[in-house]
């Protein structure tokens, strides 16, 4: 689990840093980072170990997995001119999960 973390917050520090390296090319650098979302993987895990998603659920404050389709969302905003000014922005979509 170490590594895992270290390896998150090095994603967090990277996206910083390259957003004060590019900013003066008006490059936005900006990282997403998903909670568990339902993807092929995840499907064939719930079909093979069906009592594994209400566990999985119970995890996030919202009592759900994430859609692909909300984490899509989220990157076309930022990468639209509504996220303009949002630069070095680590978002975390992970229903509320590292809130508390």
């Amino acid at each position: 689990m170490p590594a895992y973390v270290a390896s998150k917050h090095g994603v967090a520090g990277l996206t910083r840093a390259a957003a004060m390296e590019y900013a003066q090319w008006g490059i936005r650098v900006n990282a997403v980072c998903p909670g568990f979302i339902r993807t092929p993987m995840v499907d064939l895990m719930i079909r093979e170990e069906p009592q594994i998603e209400p566990q999985l659920a119970a995890r996030y404050p919202l009592g759900r997995i994430g859609n692909p389709e909300e984490v899509a969302e989220a990157v076309v905003w930022l990468c639209s001119e509504a996220a303009s000014f949002v630069t070095g922005h680590t978002l975390v979509i992970d229903g509320g999960r590292t809130a508390g």
